[in-house]
């Protein structure tokens, strides 16, 4: 466990900051779609949170097909995660209430007491990122490696099994 321990918290230090993650589903048709999602700013512990729309394409392909991947990047410094895991709706008034903000309001009529909002739970299975080395470094190291014709490494990727 205490491995799994030092995985979630590289993972909070790869997430921290990083407002949007890209959803990826399966749609009722059987086609990959994508959609931007709100993060928490909560540490990573395996299971992740997202307010979604009863009506949404997402919500109403979860029934189906529940596997998802999440895609975050932080372009400031070149770091990418992607998290693979299982979503469900759930229904539990105390998560809502401490994940709602109020600016939520903008796509909830009604605030938290909106019948359209539904909780998604993802339970994560694994995940990969890559590390980059820093803006400043990968650019500098792209132009020595355009000049030299040497390659360079401008990060480093991982698989965590979760």
């Amino acid at each position: 466990m205490n491995n799994l321990n030092s995985e979630y918290q590289e993972l909070n230090q790869l997430l921290k900051g990083i407002k949007f993650a890209m959803i990826t589903f399966i749609s009722e048709k059987g086609h990959l779609h994508s959609a931007p999602m709100t993060t928490q700013d909560s540490d990573f512990n395996g299971v992740l949170w997202f307010l979604g729309s009863k009506s949404s394409e997402l919500v109403k392909s979860l029934a189906l097909h529940n596997q998802v991947n999440l895609g975050y990047s932080n372009i400031s410094n070149n770091d990418y995660v992607s998290i693979n895991g299982v979503a469900e709706c759930v229904v539990d008034p105390a998560i809502l209430d401490e994940i709602w903000s109020p600016a939520y309001e903008a796509f909830f009529e009604h605030g938290k007491t909106d019948p359209d909002i539904q909780l998604i739970r993802v339970i994560c299975n694994g995940a990969q990122y890559w590390k980059g080395s820093g803006k400043i470094a990968t650019l500098f190291k792209l132009a020595k490696a355009s000049v030299t014709g040497e390659t360079e490494e401008l990060g480093t990727t991982k698989n965590i099994s979760l």
